[in-house]
């Protein structure tokens, strides 16, 4: 098998103090960010804070900067995104609720584009309202989404391998989730539905890496008899090191390609699933098998007291 790194012999658990500190201040920024998105003073997006999303042809050639510039001298904050091709001269039109001067506002940007742009006809193409009582559902379910996905964890590692595997295995997951939400917010990223799936997938992807190395762990514990158990996972993690590299390397350079050129709708998106990634990579290894470590070190202390 091709192998990026060959033969490390890296002491993954003497670095694990480090990593724990580095760890609860991006828990703590995660935490923090959590608290602004459950208040609704994060940046967030019209899954969450209802809205209008409005996408329009224009009859000739229009930019985004002109659109703007009409609707923001009638009050309105709105994002803008070109759709299809430069000569389709199509345009997808979002603002929040709070930007929406009355119940006809999509109606209302519609009619001031007509008037300042009178020789330029426009045609709606779509329209979507996302209401209050709506979005305020979906923020419920994203949060019992992740909160289940994590019990979902729990259980399945703890029937594969051990309870301390499993507790270990969620610690991880949620970390990696915390830290990449709190990134986003900190960034002041528009938090929306595909963030929270993004989001999902990060915890399945970290939940994989993990596994693996768990297995590696297990297959060690049952052949190398002679070796300590601190031993045996600095060895496990250097044998699975190369493949984690090839593996997230791999699917973070798919990432990073999206984010360049997936345009604005998958941004955010992509942004999240590329630090899911890193931080999903760091956490199997520096976060993970060390938590196993220390709660099978504390169980031997408690063994011998007693």
């Amino acid at each position: 098998m091709f192998e990026i790194v060959k033969n490390t012999k890296i002491n993954f658990l003497g670095l694990r103090k480090i990593s724990y500190v580095l760890s609860a201040v991006l828990v703590l920024m995660g935490i923090f960010g959590l608290f602004k998105i459950i208040t609704g003073t994060a940046n967030m997006g019209l899954d969450f804070t209802g809205g209008i999303s409005v996408q329009v042809k224009f009859s000739q050639p229009m930019t985004s900067e002109k659109i703007r510039e009409i609707l923001e001298k009638v009050g309105y904050k709105v994002y803008l995104q070109k759709v299809g091709a430069e000569a389709d001269n199509i345009f997808l039109i979002r603002t929040t609720l709070k930007d929406i001067k009355s119940a006809y506002g999509s109606t209302e940007i519609i009619n001031t584009l007509k008037k300042e742009t009178q020789d330029n006809d426009i045609v709606v193409l779509e329209e979507n309202v996302i209401g209050p009582v709506v979005s305020a559902q979906l923020k419920q379910k994203a949060l019992y989404a992740i909160f289940w996905a994590s019990i979902g964890i729990l259980i399945y590692i703890w029937v594969r391998f051990q309870f301390k595997f499993a507790v270990s295995a969620t610690l991880a997951t949620i970390h990696d989730v915390l830290v990449v939400l709190g990134i986003m917010v900190f960034l002041n990223k528009e938090i929306d539905l595909l963030v929270i799936t993004a989001l999902l997938t990060i915890a399945g992807y970290s939940l994989t890496d993990t596994v693996v190395v768990f297995d590696r762990i297990r297959e060690n514990m049952r052949n190398i008899l002679k070796e300590s158990f601190e031993s045996i996972i600095n060895r496990s993690l250097n044998e699975v090191l190369s493949r984690t590299l090839i593996t997230s390397g791999t699917t973070l350079l798919v990432a990073i390609a999206l984010y360049l050129f997936g345009g604005i709708i998958l941004n955010n998106f992509s942004l999240a699933i590329v630090l899911g990634i890193i931080v999903g990579t760091y956490s199997s290894c520096f976060i993970a098998s060390p938590i196993v470590f220390d709660w099978e070190t504390h169980e031997k202390k408690q063994k011998v007291t007693k």
